[in-house]
């Protein structure tokens, strides 16, 4: 948080307000206390957590918004940070949980089906089943983004993939192989939000806030229900087009949330770039990727070979695009960028369109 001050250009001090993304071993009752007071501000207006499992980011980011547009703070810094991965400990169990419950939640384990892969890999085989599709569209997908991570130094997998070495590679949970799924890493993210006027007098251009919207379909598990395809983002972006004035077409870049590769084909029909079955022309013949005809997608590498810090990955880089900063990767356009997060097992979605200083002043 002290580094995201610094390249604002703001004094610690002036920071007056604080929304926190809980992660895992955490305690609620003092994440907001310990951090302000490990950074010794005083009398903030607003001391808050997040908790939107992988959408808490953008639910974060929203909450600050609100807030300064409401005047009760004037600036909030958003954090997330998390340590999954210790010593000892293997990657794949980072993100383990106790195998009980009761209830619908007992009955997932009974059967076998443990952690988020099993359960996004339900949602990759009803997704084939439906479209009469299989792995090669994930293939596309895998290979696309580790395509921008290569072209990004942060990124933590940055050696190309082959569609040889896609498929070489095991199943996590089948149809979801190794490059289907994203590895967990260490690592923390603030984001500043403060009134146009203050970040107009930034160290750094400007990122706008276009629009910002959630949706939460609460599909139960029962019969005539399909929860492993119902997705959020169709309730978001009609929230965030009607308020923009947008359309998909005028979106110049898209930075999904995709800890698994059927996430982002789910994300492109769900807000209407595509009709159902059909994003996977998306990725076909590496348009999404660098230097391809389509829309450039997860510009960074994503969760899949970026970096896996949930909802903040895509937003770190949907700001250094908008901002012109992202070296070797940028993209000539940048005005207006989709920025989503999904969270539990598509319960949970946010959805905010950014906008580019010298676009949107």
């Amino acid at each position: 948080m002290i580094a995201a001050a610094a390249d604002a250009g703001l004094a610690i001090a002036l920071i007056d307000g604080l929304v926190i993304c809980r992660t895992s071993g955490a305690s609620d009752a003092v994440l907001g206390l310990d951090l302000q007071r490990a950074l010794g501000l005083r009398d903030l207006k607003l001391n808050r957590i997040a908790l939107c499992e992988g959408a808490s980011a953008l639910a974060a980011i929203q909450t600050a918004a609100l807030t300064v547009s409401a005047g009760m703070a004037e600036v909030v810094a958003c954090v997330f940070a998390d340590t999954p991965v210790t010593p000892g400990r293997r990657m794949g169990a980072a993100f383990g949980r106790l195998k009980t419950g009761i209830g619908m939640e007992g009955l997932r384990y009974s059967a076998g089906l443990f952690g988020g892969a099993s359960v996004y890999a339900l949602s990759a085989q009803r997704y084939f089943a439906l479209h009469r599709l299989d792995e090669e569209v994930l293939a596309d997908v895998a290979i696309a983004t580790r395509a921008w991570a290569a072209l990004n130094p942060d990124a933590t997998f940055r050696k190309p993939l082959t569609r040889e070495d896609y498929f070489a590679a095991r199943y996590i949970s089948e149809p979801l192989r190794l490059f289907d799924c994203a590895a967990p890493v260490n690592g923390a993210v603030a984001v500043i939000v403060s009134r146009r006027d203050r970040a107009a007098d930034g160290a750094q251009p400007a990122v706008h806030i276009l629009a910002s919207a959630e949706g939460h379909p609460g599909t139960p598990d029962r019969h005539g229900f399909d929860r492993s395809l119902t997705h959020g983002g169709a309730i978001a972006a009609r929230t965030l087009f009607e308020a923009t004035g947008l359309s998909p077409a005028e979106i110049d870049i898209c930075q999904f949330y995709d800890a698994f590769s059927i996430m982002p084909l789910l994300s492109l029909e769900a807000y209407g770039f595509y009709g159902a079955g059909e994003a996977r022309a998306a990725y076909a013949d590496g348009a999404a990727g660098p230097g391809g005809s389509g829309m450039p997608i997860n510009t960074g590498g994503g969760h899949l070979s970026g970096y896996y810090l949930q909802g903040m990955t895509p937003v770190v880089e949907a700001v250094l695009q908008a901002r012109g900063a992202a070296g070797e990767r940028q993209c000539k356009r940048a005005g207006t960028i989709l920025v989503t997060n999904d969270g539990g097992r598509l319960d949970y979605h946010a959805g905010m369109i950014f906008g580019a200083s010298e676009h949107w002043t």
